[in-house]
């Protein structure tokens, strides 16, 4: 079975849904089984995923890995493996899918049939991004991804969800239609120069004929160019400011799975795609845009920050948070730092785990009150002490708190950054990138802490919040493992710190080549 285990984790879901559907044109058939079968199928999909722990993690190569000819007459294949990259990602994805179908157990009653097959459809797509190792099969994962969400936002969402929907589907469809045209002209530039007249899509396979010299992009502009047509794409994914316009209204307007999904792991696509793919095929590229990507990510820290504190609507609030801290993730990821980069890896994960629990929280509030503007709230912590404690712990995680997750991912990221002995330009020392991007911290302390103030602390204002009641068992239950990642997360990161390590140092061996040496020393150790 270890062979097939990143297929089964990518059909089962899909069977899953199937399988939903199925039941569907039952005679005498019940909505609530739909969620049990939905949720069984993603709690075995989170079980089995848990066996990828068992890979060694060695460095620069995928485990679990299978790769058979899939069209031969275009030379793609179905080539799938993790490694301490992807590993922590498609666990985070199996994590939060049951969480979410269970946050939907009451919040959703309409079309319950298509919104759990489509939660699965989703979860199949999210992990085979995160698993392909092929670049066109990479693509049809990466646009099959956006189906389900597109249907998630525009049929279950709030009042202006088609907007949002069909906003969120352009966006990220033009990105994700410039990486297929680098794919296609990557494809060709193998084909002229090192396959003997026949092309590849394979990863793995680009990746040595580039370093074997076969394959080469410098000093040709092809290879900014084909930065450019994969990193839009990825920007756009994150989203890295400017191209972030759809994140607000796509959360704003997506149910409260939708929610979670989009921000535990939809963005991290992006991020990743850089990491993987952009680092590694166009490392001078890399280098080369760098300083520019670098100023975004700082403005996209401190924009998202100052927005994010005039939101009068606590769940548009949150999506700007979004922004911000994506922002960071960028920033670690192009100091090109052992620390920076295991920093922007592990933010990722923390982002996930806070954010995800933090539209759970707004999403319970507002099946309450069927509202989600902070003037409706005020002395939430009297009626419902439950629901502000968790409220609080989740909001201080996402500010950065010592022993909290959030602290050692922004941390891990600013000390990567100030040491970092990339000059980005002669105008921007990492020093003084560090300063500015440290401002996000504070603004995230302001913005989160006002909210918490306005929304759970002060005199009750309406008999409406004094009527409410606390979190129920089930939904306690959904958030005290978030709850307790955070906490485990914050106080002991060295297993996933550890298990990353020598796939980051690969990686930024390829961006930085003189780092090569240190990391054939490192590998020794």
């Amino acid at each position: 079975m270890q062979h097939y285990l990143l297929t089964i984790l990518v059909l089962l879901p899909v069977v899953g849904a199937l399988a939903v559907g199925l039941y569907g044109l039952a005679p005498a058939r019940r909505d609530a089984s739909y969620r049990w079968i939905a949720f069984l199928v993603s709690t075995a999909t989170f079980l089995f995923s848990l066996l990828l722990l068992r890979g060694d993690g060695a460095a620069g190569q995928f485990h679990f890995a299978q790769d058979v000819n899939w069209i031969g007459a275009i030379g793609a294949r179905y080539h799938v493996g993790v490694d301490g990259i992807s590993l922590w990602l498609v666990l985070l994805t199996t994590l939060l899918v049951p969480v979410s179908i269970l946050s939907s157990w009451r919040a959703v009653e309409k079309r319950t049939l298509a919104f759990y097959a489509s939660l699965l459809v989703l979860e199949g797509a999210m992990i085979g991004v995160f698993v392909s190792l092929d670049l066109l099969l990479f693509y049809l994962f990466f646009e099959a991804s956006l189906v389900p969400m597109f249907l998630l936002i525009g049929v279950w969402g709030g009042e202006r969800r088609i907007y949002a929907a069909v906003k969120f589907f352009i966006y990220t469809a033009v990105g994700s239609l410039l990486m297929l045209v680098g794919i296609i002209a990557l494809y060709f530039i193998y084909a002229a120069q090192a396959g003997g007249g026949s092309g590849t899509f394979d990863y793995v396979q680009l990746v040595e004929a580039m370093r074997s010299g076969a394959l080469r992009l410098s000093p040709s502009p092809a290879q900014y160019w084909l930065f450019v047509a994969f990193g839009l794409a990825f920007a756009i994914k994150v989203p890295l400011f400017p191209f972030h316009t759809w994140l607000p209204d796509a959360h704003t307007e997506a149910p409260t799975a939708g929610s979670v999904i989009l921000a535990g792991v939809l963005l991290k696509m992006g991020t990743y795609g850089f990491m993987r793919f952009n680092f590694a095929l166009f490392p001078d590229a890399a280098r080369a845009f760098a300083p520019y990507i670098v100023v975004l990510a700082v403005i996209g820290i401190i924009y998202g920050a100052l927005v994010a504190m005039v939101q009068p609507d606590v769940k548009r609030l949150v999506a700007y948070s979004s922004v911000s801290h994506m922002g960071f993730v960028m920033l670690g990821l192009f100091s090109f730092t052992e620390q920076g980069m295991q920093g922007a890896l592990y933010q990722m994960l923390n982002h996930g785990v806070s954010t995800g629990a933090l539209f759970l929280i707004v999403g319970m509030i507002y099946e309450r009150r069927h509202t989600r503007m902070i003037a409706d709230f005020g002395g939430l912590s009297k009626p419902m002490p439950w629901f502000a404690t968790v409220f609080v712990i989740a909001s201080l995680s996402s500010i950065g708190l010592p022993l909290l997750n959030g602290f050692v991912g922004e941390f891990l990221i600013m000390l990567g950054t100030w040491t970092s002995p990339f000059q980005f330009a002669r105008w921007m020392n990492p020093r003084v990138v560090t300063m500015f991007a440290a401002t996000g911290v504070i603004w995230a302390a302001v913005y989160m802490l006002w909210m918490l103030q306005r929304v759970l602390f002060g005199r009750l204002r309406s008999k409406a919040n004094a009527q409410l009641s606390d979190l129920s068992w089930r939904e306690l239950g959904l958030l005290l493992p978030l709850l307790a990642l955070m906490l485990y997360m914050g106080v002991y990161p060295r297993p996933f710190l550890s298990r990353s390590r020598e796939s980051v140092l690969s990686v930024r061996a390829r961006v930085l080549p003189e780092t090569r040496g240190d990391f054939a020393e490192e590998i020794k150790k």
